[in-house]
């Protein structure tokens, strides 16, 4: 066994007894909690409910303080300051899902504290856990990831939310009508990535029914909002096409009912709407001073002697945010307020906690006392029967999902072996075939480039709710395509096609959220979305550079932990039949089709084709075999045909060479070592990057050099190497360019 084969069967080991250690991971966990709701039909909250919500408000915080608390006696400090902030419209929004057509995400991700927090003072989560394991388990983690009654969305990146959020609203919409309805917080900093403004445009320019809610603080991580970036986010948000409603504030629960109800109004008609807190004392607001901003909240006695402390008179005129930065956190609180005015002794927390703090203090402060009204409500609510919430997790990868039996996939007409022709007319094939059984269940993002990827038959055999056009913005269309599979756990089709070379840069975003989707179950992996790669490798058309993907291979691997399978067909008819594979089982899955034409194999000693469209996918065919053969050459995408022609000449030189043509990863366990014993010298091609002698080995060749090191077998790899020059020909001449030829394979074959 190998180190790497020893330490993966370790960490197996690791990972199982941290799972089993994990109480809140499971397969399936039912949930019996308060039976907290809120109606937005209603014209306001009731009495009752107002002085409940503000009791569960001071309940979650009380925890979330306590969580800090006991994480200050490990030495380490969280964002206290945003998670308490988060609590009160979040119990809004808590109050209106129902985990089937209504659904939430988090944008701002360090928030998780006044996450976890909220779902416990509801019943979800154990208060104590939550208190001595947050920041301490997998499962009270330190961002916002899934566990029972929250959001399947794990928050990583900020903006990364947006598009996604916009891309479960539009398939919640195609799937459940009218009652589709997607809730998506946020901070007032991650607005202004690149992915969240291309998101806005994708939620305007589909009609997803999304409400996007802005915590706008005026506080970030190094200074304040405003001395960060000092823009008002309405004007641009509203330019991509999203409706703006201006409330108070998040901390007045009228208010937020008023809104909430108002902008989900307008979202089911078509109109994403961010409801935006302006505050007091700004923008022609009445004004605000010191002292009233401590009547304002029922801490005057604490404020004012705050303020005398530092110097600050009590009629000092103020900004007061739309949404508070430490609510009821008093004492922290009053500084965050002071900080974004630029007053003495004012202090930002949004990095902080209870470090160095007088716990005691901060839980008898006044804005956490329950008062009669409150106790009694939550008391009658507590006094209710308990609703039931069942969370499931997402299916296991390679479960079944959409699949075509071999007699419909037989009926398929697919390229014969008598001209070249592109792969893609075989992806092109599977993609409509899935498409017209299954138009219900396929969703398609494309980015203006359906001609070319040639997804755009099977995008006209679905409804118009299920395809989606977003012109040039790779990065959102990723994205959108992530929130697609976040519409249910039944089988689903949720595609982005692109050129490769997009997928690789700017795209990226859409892969690497893949990274922090942790399943119910623990597992952090990739969810049910096919990433198709187009023009993969220097089979770009004659682009040169500027339309290349030679990272693929590499790409891929990447995300091999996060995937199901990833496909390399080399001709039109294991294209089909890896789109094929790829449509029937659940799971991340990358597609790398190759553009330009290329022979379609056929088998040893004939004219037939070597695959055929009921055919099973399978990571390797064995296309060359001879008796007494010591060589092997491994062939993967494109260049297989070259393994084929050179594998005929070597043997004609009385050199027996194997050929494995390599569909895909993860190879069969033990494959590579396997063909140690039997092979003296294993030769390896591609069309992507494999490296240069500072760099090391890349690529499928760096996969085979490391699976056979130290095995004694002779190794050669021929790929794409220093890309500084290249001529900006066919593909043929490209990889003569870089010695990838079948003369070359034959030379090292048979050089001794």
């Amino acid at each position: 066994m190998t180190v790497l084969a020893r330490s993966t069967a370790e960490q197996a080991r690791r990972n199982a007894t941290l799972l089993a250690d994990t109480p809140l991971a499971a397969a399936r966990i039912e949930s019996h909690v308060l039976p907290f709701a809120v109606d937005l039909h209603a014209s306001s909250l009731t009495a009752p409910d107002a002085a409940a919500l503000a009791a569960l408000e001071k309940s979650a915080a009380t925890i979330a303080i306590k969580s800090l608390i006991s994480l200050a006696k490990a030495g380490d400090i969280d964002h206290l300051g945003g998670g308490l902030e988060l609590i009160p419209a979040l119990l809004m929004t808590l109050g209106v899902v129902n985990y089937e057509s209504r659904h939430f995400a988090i944008e701002h991700g360090h928030t998780s504290i006044g996450y976890y927090a909220a779902l416990s003072a509801l019943g979800f989560l154990p208060e104590e856990r939550v208190i001595e394991r947050f920041r301490r388990s997998l499962d009270i983690a330190g961002h916002v990831s899934w566990v029972p009654g929250g959001t399947e969305l794990g928050s990583g990146r900020l903006g990364v939310m947006v598009p996604v959020s916009a891309g479960q609203a539009l398939g919640l919409k195609a799937r459940k009508g009218n009652d589709a309805l997607v809730v998506c917080h946020m901070g007032d900093a991650g607005w202004i990535s690149g992915q969240a403004l291309n998101g806005f445009n994708a939620a305007s320019l589909h009609h997803a029914p999304v409400v996007f809610v802005m915590h706008r603080n005026g506080i970030q991580l190094s200074g304040t909002t405003q001395s960060i970036i000092d823009r008002d986010p309405r004007p641009m948000i509203a330019a991509m096409g999203v409706e703006i409603l201006e409330i108070s504030s998040l901390m007045d629960r009228q208010a937020l009912f008023a809104g909430y109800r108002e902008a989900a109004s307008r979202a089911r008609a078509g109109k994403p709407t961010l409801i935006y807190p302006v505050g007091f004392g700004q923008h022609g607001h009445p004004a605000v001073t010191v002292k009233s901003f401590g009547e304002m909240y029922g801490i005057g006695h604490e404020v004012a002697e705050f303020a005398s402390k530092h110097g600050v008179a009590l009629d000092k005129a103020i900004h007061v945010p739309g949404s508070l930065m430490s609510f009821r956190d008093a004492h922290a609180m009053i500084e965050c307020v002071f900080f974004v005015n630029g007053l003495a002794g004012g202090e930002a927390h949004h990095d902080g906690g209870m470090k160095g703090r007088d716990g005691a203090a901060a839980l008898a402060n006044p804005m956490l006392q329950l008062g009669a009204d409150e106790a009694s409500a939550l008391a009658a609510l507590k006094a209710k029967p308990k609703k039931s919430v069942v969370s499931n997790a997402r299916p296991a990868k390679g479960s079944v999902n959409l699949p075509l039996t071999a007699a419909e996939a037989a009926a398929i007409s697919l390229p014969g072996t008598d001209k070249w022709v592109s792969a893609r007319a075989g992806s092109e094939a599977a993609y409509a075939a899935v498409a017209k059984k299954y138009p219900q269940q396929c969703f398609f993002v494309s980015c203006d480039l359906n001609p070319s990827t040639k997804l755009g038959k099977a995008a006209a055999l679905v409804p118009a709710t299920h395809r989606f056009e977003l012109s040039i913005e790779e990065q959102a269309a990723a994205l959108v395509a992530d929130g697609l599979a976040f519409t249910g756990h039944d089988a689903q089709l949720n595609v982005f096609a692109t050129f490769a070379a997009f997928m690789e840069g700017i795209a990226r975003e859409g892969f690497e959220m893949w990274r922090y989707q942790r399943n119910l179950n623990g597992l952090n992996e990739g969810i049910n979305v096919l990433m198709h790669l187009s023009h993969v490798g220097a089979c770009t058309g004659r682009d040169h550079f500027s339309g290349w993907s030679l990272d693929w291979v590499n790409f891929a691997l990447g995300y091999m932990p996060f995937l199901h399978r990833f496909y390399a067909p080399s001709d039109a008819r294991s294209a089909f039949i890896a789109v094929r594979d790829a449509c029937a089982t659940y799971g991340g899955h990358i597609v790398a089709i190759p553009r330009d034409n290329l022979p379609v194999l056929t088998t040893q000693g004939s004219q037939d084709p070597l695959w055929n469209a009921a055919d099973e996918w399978t990571p390797v065919t064995k296309w060359r075999e001879h008796a007494g053969a010591k060589a092997a050459i491994l062939a993967i995408g494109a260049p297989a045909y070259l393994a084929g022609e050179a594998s005929d000449a070597a043997l004609a030189k009385g050199v027996a060479t194997d050929v494995y043509v390599v569909n895909g990863f993860p190879l069969e366990p033990g494959f590579l070592e396997g063909l140690s014993k039997r092979y003296t010298k294993i030769v390896t091609i591609e069309d992507g990057l494999i490296g240069t002698v500072e760099s090391g080995l890349r690529g499928f060749a760096g996969l085979v050099s490391s699976a056979l090191y130290g095995s004694g077998v002779v190794l050669d790899h021929f790929g794409i190497i220093d890309p500084h020059v290249a001529p900006s020909e066919h593909f043929v001449q490209v990889w003569e360019h870089y010695g990838m030829t079948a003369g070359a394979l034959v030379e090292s074959l048979t050089h001794r």
